[in-house]
Protein backbone atom coordinates (compact mmCIF):
# COMPACT_ATOMS: atom_id res chain seq x y z
CA UNK A 1 0.00 0.00 0.00
CA UNK A 2 1.52 3.39 -0.88
CA UNK A 3 1.17 5.89 2.35
CA UNK A 4 2.58 8.94 1.87
CA UNK A 5 5.55 10.25 4.13
CA UNK A 6 3.99 12.65 6.31
CA UNK A 7 1.39 10.19 7.44
CA UNK A 8 3.80 8.08 8.94
CA UNK A 9 3.74 8.77 12.62
CA UNK A 10 0.43 9.86 13.47
CA UNK A 11 -2.60 7.42 14.29
CA UNK A 12 -5.89 8.85 15.31
CA UNK A 13 -6.73 8.71 19.00
CA UNK A 14 -9.79 6.20 18.02
CA UNK A 15 -9.77 3.81 21.37
CA UNK A 16 -11.97 4.48 23.91
CA UNK A 17 -11.83 3.62 27.59
CA UNK A 18 -14.67 0.95 27.21
CA UNK A 19 -13.04 -0.40 24.33
CA UNK A 20 -9.40 -0.40 26.02
CA UNK A 21 -10.96 -2.42 29.23
CA UNK A 22 -12.77 -4.82 26.70
CA UNK A 23 -8.89 -5.31 25.42
CA UNK A 24 -7.38 -5.95 28.62
CA UNK A 25 -10.12 -8.33 29.76
CA UNK A 26 -10.27 -10.00 26.09
CA UNK A 27 -6.84 -10.86 25.62
CA UNK A 28 -6.46 -12.00 29.06
CA UNK A 29 -9.57 -14.26 28.75
CA UNK A 30 -8.70 -16.76 26.31
CA UNK A 31 -9.11 -20.49 26.30
CA UNK A 32 -7.19 -20.63 29.00
CA UNK A 33 -10.33 -20.54 31.55
CA UNK A 34 -12.12 -23.54 30.12
CA UNK A 35 -9.00 -25.62 29.45
CA UNK A 36 -6.51 -24.60 32.60
CA UNK A 37 -8.40 -25.81 35.55
CA UNK A 38 -7.77 -29.31 35.10
CA UNK A 39 -3.85 -28.41 34.78
CA UNK A 40 -3.37 -26.11 37.58
CA UNK A 41 -5.34 -29.03 39.88
CA UNK A 42 -2.91 -31.84 39.20
CA UNK A 43 -0.09 -29.60 39.76
CA UNK A 44 -1.51 -27.90 43.09
CA UNK A 45 -3.00 -31.17 44.25
CA UNK A 46 -5.82 -29.97 45.85
CA UNK A 47 -9.12 -27.55 45.05
CA UNK A 48 -7.88 -24.99 48.01
CA UNK A 49 -4.02 -25.41 46.50
CA UNK A 50 -5.54 -24.62 43.39
CA UNK A 51 -7.15 -21.81 44.16
CA UNK A 52 -4.31 -20.30 45.87
CA UNK A 53 -2.21 -20.91 42.61
CA UNK A 54 -4.81 -18.97 41.07
CA UNK A 55 -4.95 -16.42 43.86
CA UNK A 56 -1.07 -16.26 43.56
CA UNK A 57 -0.77 -16.06 39.93
CA UNK A 58 -3.43 -13.32 39.70
CA UNK A 59 -1.44 -11.24 42.59
CA UNK A 60 1.70 -11.72 40.19
CA UNK A 61 -0.13 -9.97 37.34
CA UNK A 62 -1.66 -7.43 39.39
CA UNK A 63 1.37 -6.07 41.05
CA UNK A 64 2.83 -5.96 37.61
CA UNK A 65 -0.09 -4.83 35.87
CA UNK A 66 -0.37 -1.76 38.63
CA UNK A 67 3.05 -0.73 37.89
CA UNK A 68 3.67 -1.19 34.69
CA UNK A 69 0.68 1.30 34.54
CA UNK A 70 2.58 3.90 36.07
CA UNK A 71 5.33 3.98 33.66
CA UNK A 72 2.67 3.58 31.07
CA UNK A 73 1.02 6.71 32.11
CA UNK A 74 4.64 8.57 32.04
CA UNK A 75 5.04 7.27 28.29
CA UNK A 76 2.09 7.26 26.73
CA UNK A 77 3.29 5.98 23.57
CA UNK A 78 2.53 3.09 21.27
CA UNK A 79 5.12 0.07 21.34
CA UNK A 80 3.90 -0.92 24.99
CA UNK A 81 6.84 -2.41 26.88
CA UNK A 82 9.19 -2.52 23.85
CA UNK A 83 9.08 1.43 23.82
CA UNK A 84 8.76 1.39 27.83
CA UNK A 85 12.41 -0.49 27.82
CA UNK A 86 14.35 1.27 24.78
CA UNK A 87 13.61 4.54 27.20
CA UNK A 88 14.33 2.88 30.60
CA UNK A 89 17.36 0.59 29.87
CA UNK A 90 18.50 1.58 26.45
CA UNK A 91 17.58 0.80 22.52
CA UNK A 92 18.96 -2.68 22.37
CA UNK A 93 16.63 -4.43 24.86
CA UNK A 94 13.66 -2.67 23.61
CA UNK A 95 14.99 -3.98 20.77
CA UNK A 96 15.21 -7.33 21.54
CA UNK A 97 11.93 -7.76 22.90
CA UNK A 98 10.17 -6.04 20.04
CA UNK A 99 12.32 -8.55 17.72
CA UNK A 100 11.08 -11.56 19.63
CA UNK A 101 7.64 -9.84 19.52
CA UNK A 102 7.27 -8.79 16.20
CA UNK A 103 8.83 -11.95 14.50
CA UNK A 104 7.69 -14.79 16.66
CA UNK A 105 5.69 -14.10 19.85
CA UNK A 106 2.77 -12.35 18.53
CA UNK A 107 1.91 -13.74 14.81
CA UNK A 108 2.37 -17.39 16.54
CA UNK A 109 -0.05 -16.67 19.30
CA UNK A 110 -2.20 -14.97 16.65
CA UNK A 111 -1.35 -18.18 14.51
CA UNK A 112 -2.33 -20.68 17.66
CA UNK A 113 -5.46 -18.74 18.32
CA UNK A 114 -6.53 -19.30 14.28
CA UNK A 115 -5.69 -22.89 14.66
CA UNK A 116 -7.75 -23.26 18.48
CA UNK A 117 -11.46 -20.86 16.17
CA UNK A 118 -11.21 -23.38 13.42
CA UNK A 119 -10.61 -26.55 16.14
CA UNK A 120 -13.71 -25.53 18.53
CA UNK A 121 -15.81 -25.10 14.96
CA UNK A 122 -15.05 -28.51 14.67
CA UNK A 123 -17.56 -29.49 17.73
CA UNK A 124 -20.44 -28.49 15.42
CA UNK A 125 -19.04 -28.45 11.67
CA UNK A 126 -16.28 -31.90 11.62
CA UNK A 127 -13.46 -30.31 9.88
CA UNK A 128 -10.37 -32.26 8.70
CA UNK A 129 -7.04 -30.80 9.26
CA UNK A 130 -6.94 -28.95 5.94
CA UNK A 131 -9.88 -27.52 6.23
CA UNK A 132 -8.85 -26.54 9.70
CA UNK A 133 -6.22 -24.47 8.44
CA UNK A 134 -7.90 -23.06 5.98
CA UNK A 135 -10.89 -21.75 8.01
CA UNK A 136 -7.96 -20.55 10.75
CA UNK A 137 -6.84 -18.69 7.35
CA UNK A 138 -9.96 -17.44 6.74
CA UNK A 139 -10.84 -16.30 10.39
CA UNK A 140 -7.91 -14.19 10.47
CA UNK A 141 -8.25 -12.55 7.11
CA UNK A 142 -11.58 -11.47 8.04
CA UNK A 143 -10.32 -10.10 11.38
CA UNK A 144 -7.69 -8.52 9.39
CA UNK A 145 -9.94 -6.26 7.11
CA UNK A 146 -11.93 -5.02 10.09
CA UNK A 147 -8.29 -3.79 11.49
CA UNK A 148 -7.31 -2.32 8.64
CA UNK A 149 -10.27 -0.51 7.90
CA UNK A 150 -10.82 0.88 11.02
CA UNK A 151 -9.34 0.22 14.55
CA UNK A 152 -12.78 1.53 15.70
CA UNK A 153 -14.07 -1.46 14.47
CA UNK A 154 -11.50 -4.00 15.60
CA UNK A 155 -12.55 -2.28 19.44
CA UNK A 156 -15.95 -3.03 18.60
CA UNK A 157 -15.34 -6.70 17.89
CA UNK A 158 -13.26 -6.65 20.77
CA UNK A 159 -16.13 -5.29 22.98
CA UNK A 160 -19.03 -7.79 21.39
CA UNK A 161 -16.90 -10.58 22.46
CA UNK A 162 -15.58 -9.84 25.29
CA UNK A 163 -19.42 -9.37 26.88
CA UNK A 164 -20.07 -12.53 24.59
CA UNK A 165 -17.71 -14.85 25.82
CA UNK A 166 -18.34 -13.98 29.71
CA UNK A 167 -22.23 -15.08 29.26
CA UNK A 168 -21.20 -19.06 29.65
CA UNK A 169 -18.70 -18.19 32.28
CA UNK A 170 -21.33 -15.97 34.40
CA UNK A 171 -23.79 -18.99 33.57
CA UNK A 172 -21.23 -21.77 35.03
CA UNK A 173 -20.65 -19.48 38.30
CA UNK A 174 -24.05 -17.98 38.77
CA UNK A 175 -25.03 -22.26 38.80
CA UNK A 176 -22.18 -23.77 39.72
CA UNK A 177 -21.60 -22.11 43.19
CA UNK A 178 -24.77 -23.16 44.56
CA UNK A 179 -24.26 -26.64 43.15
CA UNK A 180 -23.75 -30.12 45.09
CA UNK A 181 -22.91 -32.46 42.56
CA UNK A 182 -19.25 -33.38 43.44
CA UNK A 183 -17.58 -33.78 46.79
CA UNK A 184 -15.81 -30.25 46.14
CA UNK A 185 -13.63 -28.94 48.65
CA UNK A 186 -13.62 -32.43 50.34
CA UNK A 187 -11.87 -35.60 50.81
CA UNK A 188 -8.79 -34.90 49.39
CA UNK A 189 -4.89 -34.87 51.20
CA UNK A 190 -2.89 -32.62 49.80
CA UNK A 191 0.51 -33.69 48.49
CA UNK A 192 3.78 -32.35 49.78
CA UNK A 193 4.56 -28.94 49.14
CA UNK A 194 7.45 -28.60 46.21
CA UNK A 195 7.81 -28.02 42.92
CA UNK A 196 4.32 -28.81 41.73
CA UNK A 197 2.80 -25.50 43.19
CA UNK A 198 5.40 -23.98 41.31
CA UNK A 199 3.88 -25.23 38.21
CA UNK A 200 0.49 -24.68 39.00
CA UNK A 201 1.21 -21.18 39.30
CA UNK A 202 3.19 -20.92 36.12
CA UNK A 203 -0.16 -22.55 34.40
CA UNK A 204 -2.15 -19.48 36.25
CA UNK A 205 0.12 -17.16 34.49
CA UNK A 206 0.08 -18.41 31.16
CA UNK A 207 -4.22 -18.17 31.59
CA UNK A 208 -3.70 -14.10 32.92
CA UNK A 209 -0.96 -13.39 30.22
CA UNK A 210 -2.32 -10.76 27.80
CA UNK A 211 -2.86 -7.56 30.37
CA UNK A 212 0.01 -5.44 28.83
CA UNK A 213 -1.19 -5.50 25.22
CA UNK A 214 -3.14 -2.55 25.59
CA UNK A 215 0.20 -0.58 26.23
CA UNK A 216 0.91 -1.21 22.62
CA UNK A 217 -1.82 1.15 21.58
CA UNK A 218 -1.32 4.11 23.95
CA UNK A 219 -0.65 6.37 21.37
CA UNK A 220 -4.52 5.98 19.92
CA UNK A 221 -5.96 5.30 23.15
CA UNK A 222 -7.95 8.92 24.45
CA UNK A 223 -5.99 10.40 27.26
CA UNK A 224 -3.77 7.25 27.84
CA UNK A 225 -2.14 8.91 30.72
CA UNK A 226 -5.14 8.55 32.85
CA UNK A 227 -6.90 5.81 30.86
CA UNK A 228 -4.25 2.99 30.85
CA UNK A 229 -3.89 2.81 34.51
CA UNK A 230 -7.47 2.77 34.95
CA UNK A 231 -8.10 0.04 32.60
CA UNK A 232 -5.01 -2.17 33.20
CA UNK A 233 -6.31 -2.49 37.22
CA UNK A 234 -9.83 -2.54 36.84
CA UNK A 235 -9.41 -5.44 33.80
CA UNK A 236 -6.92 -7.63 35.91
CA UNK A 237 -8.97 -7.37 39.30
CA UNK A 238 -11.55 -8.26 37.23
CA UNK A 239 -10.52 -11.39 35.62
CA UNK A 240 -8.66 -12.50 38.99
CA UNK A 241 -12.65 -12.77 40.42
CA UNK A 242 -13.96 -14.63 37.22
CA UNK A 243 -11.01 -16.99 37.51
CA UNK A 244 -11.14 -17.55 40.94
CA UNK A 245 -15.23 -18.08 41.04
CA UNK A 246 -15.33 -20.10 37.73
CA UNK A 247 -13.02 -22.52 39.35
CA UNK A 248 -14.84 -22.73 42.57
CA UNK A 249 -17.76 -23.49 40.44
CA UNK A 250 -16.21 -26.52 38.58
CA UNK A 251 -14.89 -27.96 41.51
CA UNK A 252 -18.05 -27.95 43.20
CA UNK A 253 -19.61 -29.67 39.54
CA UNK A 254 -17.24 -31.90 38.83
CA UNK A 255 -15.17 -34.74 41.21
CA UNK A 256 -11.48 -34.38 41.42
CA UNK A 257 -10.52 -37.06 39.14
CA UNK A 258 -12.76 -36.14 36.63
CA UNK A 259 -11.21 -32.39 36.64
CA UNK A 260 -7.61 -33.46 36.16
CA UNK A 261 -8.73 -36.02 33.79
CA UNK A 262 -10.25 -34.07 31.48
CA UNK A 263 -8.77 -31.81 28.61
CA UNK A 264 -12.00 -29.38 28.58
CA UNK A 265 -13.26 -29.07 31.67
CA UNK A 266 -15.29 -25.94 31.27
CA UNK A 267 -17.35 -28.07 28.76
CA UNK A 268 -18.26 -31.38 30.99
CA UNK A 269 -18.42 -28.63 33.89
CA UNK A 270 -21.41 -27.18 31.32
CA UNK A 271 -22.86 -30.58 30.52
CA UNK A 272 -22.88 -31.38 34.91
CA UNK A 273 -25.03 -28.11 35.02
CA UNK A 274 -27.34 -27.82 32.14
CA UNK A 275 -27.43 -31.33 30.83
CA UNK A 276 -26.25 -31.76 26.95
CA UNK A 277 -26.67 -28.81 25.53
CA UNK A 278 -24.46 -27.77 28.49
CA UNK A 279 -21.44 -29.06 26.32
CA UNK A 280 -22.67 -26.91 22.50
CA UNK A 281 -23.14 -24.06 25.06
CA UNK A 282 -19.93 -23.49 26.35
CA UNK A 283 -18.06 -24.74 23.21
CA UNK A 284 -19.95 -21.68 21.74
CA UNK A 285 -18.55 -19.69 24.50
CA UNK A 286 -15.33 -20.92 23.92
CA UNK A 287 -14.86 -19.80 20.47
CA UNK A 288 -16.29 -16.44 21.14
CA UNK A 289 -13.45 -16.19 23.81
CA UNK A 290 -10.82 -17.22 21.41
CA UNK A 291 -12.25 -14.97 18.78
CA UNK A 292 -11.72 -12.17 20.60
CA UNK A 293 -8.37 -13.17 22.25
CA UNK A 294 -7.07 -13.20 17.98
CA UNK A 295 -8.34 -10.22 17.45
CA UNK A 296 -6.94 -8.64 20.80
CA UNK A 297 -3.25 -9.70 19.34
CA UNK A 298 -3.90 -8.70 16.19
CA UNK A 299 -4.58 -5.65 16.89
CA UNK A 300 -1.72 -4.99 19.16
CA UNK A 301 0.67 -6.75 17.57
CA UNK A 302 0.66 -4.76 14.83
CA UNK A 303 2.06 -1.46 17.06
CA UNK A 304 5.39 -3.17 17.86
CA UNK A 305 6.78 -3.61 14.00
CA UNK A 306 4.66 -0.15 13.43
CA UNK A 307 6.67 1.21 16.69
CA UNK A 308 10.24 -0.34 15.24
CA UNK A 309 9.67 0.88 12.17
CA UNK A 310 9.31 4.56 13.28
CA UNK A 311 12.63 4.01 15.39
CA UNK A 312 14.37 1.89 11.80
CA UNK A 313 15.05 -1.55 13.78
CA UNK A 314 13.27 -3.26 11.50
CA UNK A 315 13.79 -4.28 7.90
CA UNK A 316 11.24 -2.81 5.78
CA UNK A 317 10.92 0.40 8.44
CA UNK A 318 9.41 2.53 6.44
CA UNK A 319 6.96 0.14 4.76
CA UNK A 320 5.95 -1.17 8.52
CA UNK A 321 6.03 2.18 10.21
CA UNK A 322 3.52 3.95 7.14
CA UNK A 323 -0.03 4.78 8.38
CA UNK A 324 -2.81 4.28 5.94
CA UNK A 325 -3.92 7.52 4.59
CA UNK A 326 -7.55 6.80 4.27
CA UNK A 327 -8.22 4.61 7.35
CA UNK A 328 -5.50 5.85 9.18
CA UNK A 329 -4.26 2.40 11.06
CA UNK A 330 -0.91 0.42 10.47
CA UNK A 331 -2.34 -1.19 7.56
CA UNK A 332 1.29 -2.86 6.22
CA UNK A 333 2.25 -3.78 10.15
CA UNK A 334 -0.95 -5.56 10.29
CA UNK A 335 -0.64 -7.73 7.01
CA UNK A 336 3.30 -8.43 7.84
CA UNK A 337 2.21 -9.63 11.19
CA UNK A 338 -0.83 -11.48 9.42
CA UNK A 339 1.59 -13.10 6.53
CA UNK A 340 3.80 -14.18 9.66
CA UNK A 341 0.63 -15.77 11.14
CA UNK A 342 -0.33 -17.56 8.32
CA UNK A 343 3.35 -19.01 7.87
CA UNK A 344 2.69 -20.18 11.11
CA UNK A 345 -0.41 -21.88 10.76
CA UNK A 346 0.39 -24.17 7.93
CA UNK A 347 3.66 -24.62 9.17
CA UNK A 348 2.64 -26.66 12.78
CA UNK A 349 5.75 -24.89 14.63
CA UNK A 350 4.13 -22.26 16.42
CA UNK A 351 3.02 -23.94 19.75
CA UNK A 352 6.99 -24.94 19.92
CA UNK A 353 8.04 -21.76 19.28
CA UNK A 354 5.42 -20.04 21.91
CA UNK A 355 6.36 -22.59 25.03
CA UNK A 356 10.33 -21.79 24.28
CA UNK A 357 9.45 -17.84 24.68
CA UNK A 358 7.92 -18.05 27.80
CA UNK A 359 10.57 -17.75 29.80
CA UNK A 360 11.84 -15.07 27.49
CA UNK A 361 9.36 -12.89 27.45
CA UNK A 362 9.12 -13.21 31.20
CA UNK A 363 12.74 -11.90 31.49
CA UNK A 364 11.31 -8.89 29.68
CA UNK A 365 8.04 -8.28 31.77
CA UNK A 366 10.35 -8.78 34.98
CA UNK A 367 12.62 -5.58 33.79
CA UNK A 368 9.73 -4.05 33.07
CA UNK A 369 8.10 -4.28 36.11
CA UNK A 370 11.53 -3.19 37.27
CA UNK A 371 11.68 -0.37 35.05
CA UNK A 372 9.56 2.10 37.77
CA UNK A 373 12.49 2.37 40.07
CA UNK A 374 14.73 3.94 37.03
CA UNK A 375 11.78 6.00 36.18
CA UNK A 376 11.43 7.56 39.31
CA UNK A 377 14.91 8.51 39.14
CA UNK A 378 14.97 10.28 35.69
CA UNK A 379 11.83 11.06 35.81
CA UNK A 380 10.07 12.24 39.56
CA UNK A 381 6.29 11.78 39.10
CA UNK A 382 4.14 14.65 38.52
CA UNK A 383 1.79 16.05 40.23
CA UNK A 384 -1.75 14.39 39.55
CA UNK A 385 0.13 11.48 37.54
CA UNK A 386 -0.94 8.04 38.58
CA UNK A 387 1.18 6.35 40.70
CA UNK A 388 1.79 2.67 41.88
CA UNK A 389 -0.23 2.31 44.81
CA UNK A 390 1.98 1.15 48.30
CA UNK A 391 5.14 1.57 46.46
CA UNK A 392 8.18 0.60 46.85
CA UNK A 393 5.86 -3.02 48.13
CA UNK A 394 3.84 -3.46 44.88
CA UNK A 395 6.73 -3.68 42.25
CA UNK A 396 9.21 -5.54 44.63
CA UNK A 397 5.94 -7.98 44.74
CA UNK A 398 5.84 -8.14 40.98
CA UNK A 399 10.22 -8.58 40.67
CA UNK A 400 9.74 -10.92 42.68
CA UNK A 401 7.32 -12.82 40.97
CA UNK A 402 8.98 -13.11 37.88
CA UNK A 403 12.30 -13.86 39.46
CA UNK A 404 10.03 -16.96 40.88
CA UNK A 405 8.95 -17.91 37.11
CA UNK A 406 12.28 -17.42 36.02
CA UNK A 407 13.84 -19.47 38.24
CA UNK A 408 10.88 -22.39 38.32
CA UNK A 409 11.38 -22.76 34.55
CA UNK A 410 15.47 -23.24 34.55
CA UNK A 411 14.83 -25.76 37.19
CA UNK A 412 12.08 -27.61 35.31
CA UNK A 413 13.22 -26.95 31.25
CA UNK A 414 16.65 -25.47 31.44
CA UNK A 415 16.85 -26.72 27.54
CA UNK A 416 14.32 -24.66 26.37
CA UNK A 417 14.97 -21.70 28.59
CA UNK A 418 18.83 -22.03 26.36
CA UNK A 419 17.34 -22.06 23.22
CA UNK A 420 14.63 -19.16 23.95
CA UNK A 421 17.32 -17.06 24.91
CA UNK A 422 19.27 -18.42 21.71
CA UNK A 423 16.11 -16.99 19.36
CA UNK A 424 16.46 -13.87 20.92
CA UNK A 425 20.14 -13.21 20.91
CA UNK A 426 19.79 -13.80 16.80
CA UNK A 427 18.07 -10.57 16.50
CA UNK A 428 21.32 -8.79 17.23
CA UNK A 429 23.14 -9.26 14.65
CA UNK A 430 19.87 -6.89 12.54
CA UNK A 431 19.81 -4.54 15.45
CA UNK A 432 23.62 -3.45 14.55
CA UNK A 433 23.05 -4.11 10.34
CA UNK A 434 20.29 -1.33 10.97
CA UNK A 435 22.37 0.74 13.48
CA UNK A 436 24.89 1.01 10.70
CA UNK A 437 22.59 1.88 8.37
CA UNK A 438 20.92 4.73 10.47
CA UNK A 439 24.45 6.06 10.92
Amino acid sequence: MNMNKNQTKTMGKTVTSTQALAIVVGMIIGSGIFLKPGIVLSNAGTPWMSILAWSVGGIITLASALTVAEIAAAIPKSGGLYTYLGELYGGVFGYLLGWVQAVISYPASVAALAIAFSTYSGYFVPLNGWQQKLLAVAILAFILIMNVIATRFGGIIQTVATVGKLIPVAGIIGVGLFSNLAPGFDGISAPAAGAGFGAAVLGTLWAYDGWISVTNMAGEIKNPAKTLPKVISIGVVFVIAVYVLFNVAVFKALPYEQIISSPTPGADAAEALFGNGGGAFITAGIIISVLGALNGYLMTAARVPQAMGEKRQIPFSRVLSSIHPKFQTPANALIFQSVLAVIYIFSGTFNTLTDLLVFVLWIFFTMGVFGVFLLRKKRPPEKGRYRVPLYPVTPVIGVAGGLYILGSTIVSDPLRSLIGIGITLAGLPVYYVLSRKKA
